[in-house]
């Protein structure tokens, strides 16, 4: 619907307009700086969703911990779209190790969560002389198990005004990574 007279409306574009990558296209193709990690993450359409996500900003690698599901399975194909087979992934038993792990690999790891000290994502910025970032997404229930905040450098926050405490996991993954891209890749 147009919302002015004489305006010609948006039209959306059909999908062999949208020039996406192959599989072979993205897998080669430069990725952000970027590793997630999900600590616990009970329900595989969040799971889902984050490949997706994850897809979406090139993200450099998934982290599949504890409780986490992983593929191949329906419920995560269902939201992953496909996205399961472009994704680098791989599961480790613990997230608190996988963050220890990506640390010593010079990442900077960022639990997102609401915690004593942490940055609200409006006034942080991605310092791009880092190797890069491991963000740390949590149980959807429990967040992020308090021994993995331990082991992270830091906390990232989402300012929220609402009545509710928190974000849908997928959701608050959606916001966070695409800060991230915005700030790196998208420039």
């Amino acid at each position: 619907m147009c919302l002015r007279k004489n305006v010609r409306c948006v039209k959306k574009k059909l999908m062999d307009e949208l020039g996406r990558a192959t599989g072979e296209e993205f897998a080669a193709a430069r990725k952000m700086p970027v590793v997630v990690v999900l600590d616990n993450v009970r329900s595989m359409n969040n799971v889902g969703s984050f490949f997706r996500t994850c897809d979406a900003f090139a993200v450099e690698e998934l982290v599949l911990c504890g409780i986490t599901g992983t593929p191949p399975a329906a419920e995560i194909h269902k939201t992953a779209l496909g996205a399961e087979s472009t994704v680098a992934w791989r599961y480790a038993a613990a997230a608190r190790e996988a963050v220890e792990e990506l640390a010593a690999q010079g990442f900077v790891t960022l639990a997102v969560e609401q915690a004593e000290g942490a940055v609200m994502l409006n006034d942080f910025a991605p310092d791009s002389s880092m190797q890069g970032y491991a963000l740390v997404f949590g149980n959807e229930v429990n967040g992020v198990g308090q021994e993995v905040v331990d082991a992270c450098a830091g906390a990232l926050e989402i300012p929220q005004v609402g009545t509710k405490h928190s974000l849908n996991v997928a959701v608050a993954g959606g916001i966070v990574l695409w800060s991230f891209f915005k700030q790196t890749l998208c420039r």
